[in-house]
């Protein structure tokens, strides 16, 4: 028989959610007048809505997905923090950089709902301060 142990917690992101989240984000895209591609992610990095706002880079879409990707990921870890951890160890430079989908600049954050993690957004199209200002925007969307 099953106990405690043997499951783990956990809640993830609605559609809804998920549709919270690109709001708030397209928002401040709009805002400043720039045109990005946003993913956002359950936990596991799957899609649950994505959006290429008219006039965004196409390959962004697919850069924006592996931010969110990353994120789900590693708990949570903005992909901004990515290169500071790996910038001084050359061998992780260039050998965990050639992990698939994995993204180590800005522009991915986690989707925290009472302190839990429950998805991830990613953000290409503009610099990386640009992507993650408009992450974390979605990202708030659903903080509380």
């Amino acid at each position: 028989m099953a106990d405690d142990n043997d499951t783990a917690p956990g809640r993830s992101l609605t559609l809804a959610g998920a549709r919270k989240a690109l709001d708030a984000a397209l928002a401040e895209a709009e805002a400043m007048g720039r045109r990005f591609c946003i993913a956002v992610t359950d936990t596991s990095g799957e899609p649950v809505a994505t959006a290429r706002m008219d006039g965004a880079p196409r390959l962004s879409a697919g850069i924006a997905l592996n931010k969110a990707f990353t994120v789900a990921g590693f708990g949570g870890m903005p992909s901004g923090n990515w290169w500071n951890l790996i910038k001084d160890e050359p061998s992780l430079v260039h050998g965990i950089t050639h992990t698939p989908r994995l993204i180590v600049f800005g522009g991915g954050v986690g989707i925290f709902v009472d302190g839990e993690l429950v998805g991830a957004i990613g953000v290409s199209g503009g610099s990386a301060d640009e992507d993650t200002e408009v992450a974390q925007a979605g990202a708030d969307a659903l903080a509380g």
